[in-house]
């Protein structure tokens, strides 16, 4: 997904289940996020973490380790410090380890030092909101944050001298889902994009990040334009709940201590719990402001495909082009036009066609996203028409796409290459 500091800007920068045992939905509780914060008594760490060669590292394990990969090597570099600040207003303590890499780069910032390299941080609470003054961990002099397999050292570093019992991996910085808008710019889906080595992570190489990671709880992409099948499908084996937004984020992208401060607040939750925070927390502080979030189960990417074969076998064989152009017209769109919302668009369809088959299984597609796979789901009054799944729909066929783990388990690729021609 590509944060959304302007929409132009974005594009440019481009180139260069709900487990029931595991949450309490208590209709009664009308605290806030905030008020719950406010109310917060952090808790100090039992003990302060180890200093060897003048690395923190915590050794006791923790309840959760949140590892933050902030990419903030582009136009998003401002938006780093100031996420950087929202965690320290946090802070890390014995049950929950807050650990993020930070890069920057030249040209976009130039507060608190101006410094230009990659920094590894212990999140320690402070009073300051615009200085970082949390431990310096690791400093690494020159490093790709466009490279998988960085994500990959960075991720079990983390783990290794920050252990918990449960994960959460977050991933910053300018995401593109699966789809680039300009057909002959295929090279550039993906997250992470590092201007100043001009690479990126692909959409397969996060699938290969997070198998050769092992598995992790949760995995939120605090970037645009994620929530897709084409990305799920990658990552499904290797996380428990996913979190993204099927439209482009505001720059500021998440508010960190909405999130962090139930966590700490209550490090004992699990990981179904954890995902609904995050989504909430992210929509309570946009209000009105256009966002979507959504909460998807990653097992349940394995049944999606049988619903979704069913619909396509349904809707070929009933040959309504036309029906199904118009419906992809209507269809609730994001930043780039070929992302839509299923649920809408299967909707849409439906109320058009004559076809009792088209119907049934469009309804059984429908059914499976709201109540199985989308565990959460939150949007402004604008985007009312987003149901937490958006799905590629081009008008043109895409030869990389049918590379991708998705098109090669779902018969969605011959779908998009039947109603284009």
């Amino acid at each position: 997904m590509f944060k959304k500091v302007t929409a132009a800007f974005a594009i440019v920068a481009a180139v260069s289940t709900l487990v029931s045992a595991e949450i309490s939905f208590d209709a009664t509780n009308k605290t806030t996020l905030q008020q719950e914060i406010a109310n917060l008594e952090l808790s100090v760490p039992a003990s302060a973490p180890i200093e060897e060669k003048g690395f923190f590292f915590s050794k006791a394990q923790a309840e959760w380790t949140i590892m933050v990969f902030v990419n903030g090597k582009n136009n998003l570099e401002p938006y780093a410090l100031k996420d950087m600040n929202e965690m320290e207003m946090i802070g890390s303590t014995d049950k929950v380890n807050i650990v993020t890499e930070v890069g920057r780069i030249a040209g976009y910032d130039s507060s608190d030092g101006d410094w230009k390299t990659a920094r590894r941080y212990l999140v320690k609470k402070d009073n300051d909101t615009k200085k970082i003054t949390s431990p310096v961990v690791q400093e690494i002099a020159k490093v790709d944050m466009g490279d998988y397999n960085h994500l990959v050292e960075f991720t079990k570093w983390a783990q290794t001298n920050y252990p918990a019992k449960r994960y959460m991996l977050i991933i910053w910085n300018h995401g593109a889902g699966w789809i680039k808008s300009v057909r002959t710019m295929e090279a550039a889906k993906g997250i992470s994009y590092d201007d100043q080595t001009g690479n990126h992570i692909t959409t397969p190489q996060l699938g290969m990040a997070m198998k050769s990671i092992g598995k992790i709880d949760v995995i939120g992409t605090d970037a645009c334009l994620m929530q897709m099948p084409e990305v799920n499908y990658e990552i499904k084996d290797f996380v428990d709940y996913i979190v993204a937004s099927e439209e482009t984020e505001p720059g500021d992208g998440y508010t960190y201590n909405l999130m962090l401060g139930p966590l700490v607040a209550k490090p004992t939750m699990l990981g179904a719990e954890l995902g609904k925070l995050a989504v909430d927390a992210y929509a309570d502080h946009y209000g009105t402001q256009d966002h979507t979030q959504s909460l998807v189960l990653a097992s349940a990417m394995n049944g999606f495909i049988a619903p979704i074969n069913n619909f396509v076998a349904a809707a070929m064989a009933a040959n309504e082009k036309p029906l199904i152009k118009s419906a992809m017209s209507s269809a609730q769109a994001y930043a780039y036009a070929e992302n839509k919302d299923l649920v809408h668009f299967l909707s849409l369809y439906a109320a058009s066609s004559a076809n009792a088959n088209v119907k049934a299984t469009a309804k059984a597609l429908q059914d499976y996203v709201t109540k199985t796979l989308v565990l959460h789901n939150r949007t402004n009054a604008n985007y009312s028409d987003s149901h937490g799944l958006a799905i590629y729909m081009p008008n043109y066929t895409n030869s990389a796409y049918g590379a991708l783990a998705w098109s090669k388990a779902s018969q969605w690729d011959e779908f998009i290459g039947w109603y284009s021609k």
